[in-house]
């Protein structure tokens, strides 16, 4: 068995860099609000089938941030609206109907106006363009973040440069923190995390960087010696079974 993790690869190609998007998503903020989005959806893990569909919603919910995220029901008829077949109020937040409620004689008494769903190709529109607003704000973030950590100018000219840097100067300073829950903190400490996770400099300016990237190491560290023993173990188990069977 020891062999199997001896074997040494040499054909890494020299260019490593992630050349993906960076995606954001309100549901993997925290962990409250990914478990909201399951119990709404009713998305389960606890056999494998269930977990491959749980898996493929999430990823869609996370490529599409502009769909809506729960099942919306007829507040009439009280049955789900499929995509682009219903009438949403724009008063009422959580005021629905579906197009046959919508259609009939007097089956929508309701005191304000009423505008359609947009379609599944209006909102994959959509959704391509906040995603891509979404991603050129993100890469301005961290371009700025770089910036204001190299800047020594007090009248710097560069947009926003100032403000980050008074953040720099609060999270030296301040005594509640970001586990306490300073909002100012939160904030930058997000920022620092998403500039690790993509720097490959090895002497970078951006406060934190090192040991961020020394924690996500020792991370995918562990990540990857959980997976190891569980695959020795499944191994074992494999080879005990053959052994039993063939006695």
């Amino acid at each position: 068995m020891d062999k199997y993790l001896q074997i040494e690869i040499n054909d890494v190609p020299a260019d490593t860099k992630d050349q993906d998007e960076i995606l954001e998503s309100e549901f993997f903020d925290t962990r409250q609000a990914f478990l909201s989005l399951c119990q709404g959806n009713h998305y389960q893990y606890d056999t494998l089938r269930r977990a491959k569909h749980s898996s493929m919603m999430v990823l869609y919910h996370l490529h599409n941030p502009t769909a809506p995220a729960f099942v919306t029901t007829c507040n009439v008829c009280h049955l789900d609206i499929e995509t682009g077949q219903g009438w949403r109020c724009e008063t009422c937040p959580e005021y629905d109907v579906c197009n046959a409620c919508y259609q009939k004689d007097g089956g929508v008494n309701h005191p304000h106006k009423l505008t359609n769903h947009p379609s599944v190709a209006d909102r994959d529109a959509q959704s391509k363009e906040a995603r891509q607003l979404r991603v050129t704000q993100l890469k301005k973030m961290l371009e700025l973040l770089v910036h204001a950590s190299q800047c020594r100018s007090s009248l710097c000219q560069y947009p926003n440069c100032r403000k980050v840097k008074g953040l720099f100067r609060h999270g030296m300073q301040c005594k509640v923190r970001a586990s306490g829950g300073c909002v100012l903190c939160k904030k930058m400490w997000y920022l620092l995390q998403l500039h690790a996770r993509a720097c490959k400099e090895s002497a970078c300016n951006v406060p934190r960087c090192r040991d961020l990237k020394d924690h996500l190491k020792r991370l995918q560290q562990q990540s990857d010696s959980r997976r190891r023993a569980a695959v020795m173990e499944m191994m074992r188990q494999r080879a005990a079974e053959v052994a039993g069977g063939s006695e």
